[in-house]
């Protein structure tokens, strides 16, 4: 799966008179948030509990096939609440933007897939995993536990820049 290329827009016109900048040449490109997201060291990602109260934890993450990707054992509230319920926020504060990215999770599949990811956290982190019968090891850890990888399909992004003063939305047409 890769990300398309959304539709950018300001979040704020002038007759919602606020104090941020309605100039449409303010429009931030999606290549700077994905620059944002690639350059990040972590980032929170914000899940949704089976009893609806929102869980957020730190994770590192990565792009593949264009779009956020994270390492989280199976077991984990954050595993299991995106079992439950895919939809999932990413936020992380740049140094020439503070992004928003939501959208919807699901757990990496497929040998080819689970590699992309893999090779994605490996050049980035120096992080390596195993793929063996379609299952995510840590083999430097003791007892090589397994991990899930979830790309977050986005569905809608914000960016404000650090001027405190600019915000673009991101919307991508999903079909």
């Amino acid at each position: 799966m890769t990300a398309d290329t959304p539709v950018a827009e300001l979040l704020f016109q002038q007759e919602d008179a606020t104090p941020f900048d309605t100039d449409a040449a303010t429009l931030k490109p999606w290549s700077q948030a994905l620059a944002c997201l690639r350059s990040a060291h972590k980032c929170w990602l914000s899940t949704v509990g089976p009893d609806g109260r929102p869980h957020a934890a730190p994770v590192m993450v990565v792009l593949a096939d264009g779009a956020p990707c994270i390492a989280s054992r199976p077991h984990s509230r954050k595993s299991r609440n995106l079992a439950g319920n895919p939809r999932a926020v990413i936020t992380v504060s740049g140094e020439d933007l503070d992004l928003v990215v939501s959208g919807e999770a699901h757990r990496v599949s497929g040998g080819t897939a689970l590699r992309r990811v893999a090779a994605a956290f490996a050049t980035k982190y120096g992080w390596t995993f195993d793929i063996r019968d379609g299952r995510v090891h840590d083999e430097s850890l003791p007892g090589s536990p397994e991990y899930a990888f979830h790309q977050i399909s986005p569905v809608r992004a914000f960016g404000y820049g650090t001027d405190g003063l600019t915000a673009t939305r991101w919307r991508f047409n999903r079909t």
